[in-house]
């Protein structure tokens, strides 16, 4: 199977107990219209899932440690052969909520970390006490022997924090780093004003690039950044080198851009199976179709996988193969998942004059 799903983020809840300026799902601590299904659908969603492939499953949300059933749902994923993880802001966990997710079998939990101190962070998490909630979490799961990879979202508020935070993400002692250029969905549709310039854009990737090739560098990815694999082989390129990335067993590693409908989707908490966590049109529904024929025969999937069809610049891009240009980004931009990244600056030969 040429595009084989590898890693899938569920969202088992809309509820959160934080309300960032950047939430792609805009979650608050009352999910209305948007429950929560119960434990047995979650079980059937699992069954679904493993009948077809053994993706990497991240319970995500909202927060998903308000669902006094995650432990249960993780549980029952690992007692299937799935390779469970943990998606959290941070806030809520303790001593025991590290003894239970040992218990669960999760093998990986993903921290939230916007800046380097309390003033950046708070300010984008629009929570006092996030941070210290945050840089506790860390502090306990390295006590418990619980790896752990920080996630770190940047818009201009916090850009300049980003070399900072890759520093603190090094000394919380995180398995990776990822570096998220958000995309402007959900709540983050208000804060479009505030996306990093293209320029700004290709020198936060070309530090990205260096960072990664010091010898005591943590595992890193740019996330939400396809265009970083054009950068990679360009600088390989001019040094006459050829730089090797390592990969987290627990992401879908290799060396592509934007993975959405390709290897990895979204499960949203109403069932809703979605190309990535920031793409807001959905391929189809597991409550009314099993999660094989949703991923093989979704329109919206098979047009995700037909780079001869991406248009503008990455229509013309040598590139497009390794980077694909962010599909969910270019639909927010623009109304066209189809359209050019409208975020790189890159001129394709063939485009230029």
């Amino acid at each position: 199977m040429e595009f084989e799903p590898k890693w899938l983020a569920w969202e088992i809840t809309r509820r959160c107990n934080l309300k960032c300026v950047h939430c792609r799902s805009s979650s608050e601590l009352e999910a209305k219209g948007h429950p929560d299904f119960p434990f047995a659908e979650a079980k059937r969603v699992i069954d679904d899932i493993v009948s077809y492939a053994k993706p990497v499953v991240v319970l995500s949300g909202g927060e998903p440690l308000l669902r006094e059933d995650v432990f249960d749902i993780a549980r029952y994923g690992t007692e299937q052969g799935l390779r469970m993880c943990l998606a959290t802001n941070g806030t809520l966990v303790t001593e025991a909520i590290c003894a239970k997710i040992k218990a669960a079998g999760i093998r990986m939990v993903s921290l939230s970390l916007d800046g380097a101190s309390a003033a950046v962070h708070d300010d984008f998490r629009c929570q006092p006490g996030a941070f210290a909630g945050t840089t506790n979490a860390a502090r306990l799961f390295k006590e418990h022997g619980i790896s752990f990879l920080i996630n770190s979202s940047f818009t201009k508020r916090n850009q300049a924090e980003i070399p900072k935070v890759y520093q603190l993400a090094k000394e919380l002692g995180a398995t990776a780093w990822y570096m998220f250029m958000i995309v402007p969905t959900g709540r983050g549709e208000g804060i479009m004003e505030e996306l990093i310039s293209p320029a700004d854009y290709e020198k936060l990737l070309a530090w990205h690039y260096e960072m990664e090739k010091e010898e005591d560098a943590l595992l890193m990815r740019p996330t939400c950044a396809p265009h970083y694999y054009r950068v990679v082989l360009q600088k390989a390129k001019e040094e006459g080198s050829q730089f090797k990335r390592r990969s987290l067993q627990f992401s879908t590693g290799g060396s592509k851009g934007c993975l959405a409908g390709q290897l990895i989707a979204l499960i949203d908490v109403d069932g809703n199976v979605l190309p990535c966590s920031y793409f807001p049109l959905p391929a189809g529904n597991i409550r009314q179709q099993s999660f094989r024929e949703i991923w093989e025969n979704s329109k919206l999937f098979k047009e995700l996988r037909d780079f001869k069809s991406y248009k503008g610049s990455c229509g013309s891009c040598e590139y497009v193969n390794v980077c694909g240009g962010c599909r969910a980004r270019a639909y927010a931009v623009t109304g066209d998942y189809l359209a050019e990244e409208p975020f790189c600056n890159y001129v394709p030969p063939k485009t230029k004059k």
